[in-house]
């Protein structure tokens, strides 16, 4: 059979790649216990305050790896798998790596020299391999939750400047976004104003949007101020709710089709 014989055409349909990112306490969590019946790989002890379905707190890489692997061979009727939260997974993955080369921290693996988040590459590909078996034959959505950092971003084009990223390294950052469909940032609304004040002085002061410290919202798209993307054609921002997020991922694309990249300010 040759490979012209194997060519399909047309959209195929499968669940949402989607990574939410944010500062502390945001709401993170809570958008992703809103998806269709999920089930939490907690790799990190916050979920208390939360009611949603969680294997035990995982201690390690392979306790990560071994919930994924009883979520592809297990009967059950979880829709969602949620990994709560990639920073966390992180620090496992470096820990497995200093054990294996016996040394205390990952830029000692393997003599140094940056050697440890290449090595890291490898047992981050086998995560997404599992999540990605996951959404092909248990046909289950994939919500990743990372805090974020900021960064210091070198734009070739123009002057360098300070945006919000995940708080992960670069290589594996890059990884995750590019395997996504969906990069989103959730924050809150704010607005800058310009005041004059004495002998003609302006200054720029930064106010939030709304009541209890501003609005919370989800940017979709990627600019100066974060990473995002999505391939969905979600608009630049939506209210930080999954009722909002759900309309944009489930429409129907018979009424409304999308176009099949967003908008990524990291390419």
């Amino acid at each position: 059979m040759g490979l012209l014989s194997q060519v399909h055409a047309g959209r195929a349909s499968m669940p949402p790649r989607l990574m939410v990112y944010g500062t502390e306490g945001i709401g993170k969590s809570t958008l992703a216990s809103r998806a269709p019946k999920p089930i939490f790989v907690q790799t990190e002890d916050g979920l208390g305050e939360i009611d949603c379905h969680k294997f035990p707190l995982a201690r390690s890489l392979d306790d990560v790896l071994a919930a994924l692997a009883e979520l592809h061979d297990e009967p059950h009727d979880y829709q969602t798998v949620v990994i709560d939260s990639l920073d966390w997974l992180e620090r496992m993955i470096w820990d497995a790596l200093c054990k294996h080369y016996g040394v205390a921290s990952i830029e000692k693996v393997d003599g140094g020299y940056g050697k440890g988040y290449v090595h890291a590459m490898t047992h981050w590909r086998q995560v997404v391999d599992r999540l990605a078996l996951l959404r092909s034959q248990r046909n289950m959505m994939v919500v990743l939750v990372a805090h974020a950092k900021v960064e210091r971003f070198e734009d070739p084009e123009e002057a360098a400047y300070d945006r919000y990223s995940p708080r992960l390294n670069k290589h594996a950052a890059a990884l995750i976004a590019e395997w996504c469909d969906g990069v989103l940032f959730a924050t809150r609304k704010i607005v800058t104003r310009t005041e004059t004040g004495a002998f003609n002085r302006t200054r720029t002061k930064a106010a939030p949007v709304g009541k209890d410290g501003g609005e919370r919202i989800l940017r979709c798209i990627g600019g100066p101020s974060c990473i995002a993307k999505n391939r969905y054609g979600l608009p630049s921002e939506l209210p930080l709710d999954w009722d909002s997020l759900s309309a944009g991922l489930f429409r129907d694309p018979n009424i409304n089709p999308s176009p099949t990249e967003g908008v990524s300010s990291n390419g």
